[in-house]
C-alpha cells in the first residue's frame, strides 16, 4: 500500500482490488483510498481459511479476476494493485501460468500491476520486474493472543 501513496502521490492514477477480504469489511485502506479518490474494490467474500463452503469464495475470486482484466484493458490505471491474489494461486483457484500468460498477451506496456499476498509461486516470481517479501518475526495475535487492532492490522 506504500507503493499506492508513493504513486497517487506523483499523479498516477491507480487503483486497487482486493481479493480475498470481504466488502463487509472496511479497512484502513479502503478507507484512505476513498479519501483519496482512488478506486479500491474488495472483491473476495471473507477469509477463506475455513475449507468447507469455499465454493462461493471460489466464485468470488474468479469474479475478482474477471474484474482486474477489465480494469487492465481499460487504460485507466498506471498502477494497478491486485491485493492478496497470490493467495489464489496457493489455493489452486486460479492458475498461475494462465495469468501470466494473460498478462504477456494483454497488459498494456506502461502499467505497472503489484500482486500481493503470502506463497508467491516460484513461476510469479521469475515473471515479476520487482520481488520484495515481507516477514513478520512476531506479532501480538501470535505472542499475546490480542486480536487484530484497527489502523495496525486492518
Amino acid at each position: 500500500m506504500g507503493l499506492l501513496m508513493r504513486a497517487s502521490g506523483h499523479d498516477l492514477s491507480v487503483g486497487v482490488i482486493q481479493f480475498i477480504k470481504g466488502s463487509k469489511w472496511e479497512t484502513g485502506e479502503s478507507k484512505t483510498a476513498k479519501k483519496l479518490h482512488i478506486p479500491f474494490e474488495t472483491l473476495g467474500d471473507g477469509f477463506v481459511w475455513d475449507r468447507e463452503g469455499q465454493q462461493k469464495s471460489i466464485q468470488a475470486a474468479k469474479a475478482a479476476w474477471e474484474e482486474a482484466l477489465h480494469w487492465i484493458l481499460s487504460s485507466k490505471y498506471d498502477v494497478l494493485i491486485l491485493d492478496e491474489i497470490t493467495h489464489l494461486f496457493q489455493l489452486g483457484w486460479l492458475d498461475v501460468d494462465e495469468c501470466i500468460e494473460w498478462m504477456k498477451s494483454y497488459k498494456p506496456p506502461l502499467l505497472h500491476i503489484v500482486w500481493t499476498g503470502r506463497y508467491a509461486p516460484r513461476e510469479l516470481i521469475d515473471f515479476a520486474d520487482m520481488v520484495t517479501v515481507m516477514n513478520e518475526v512476531k506479532h501480538p495475535f501470535k505472542e499475546q493472543r490480542l486480536a487484530a487492532q484497527p489502523g495496525i492490522d486492518f
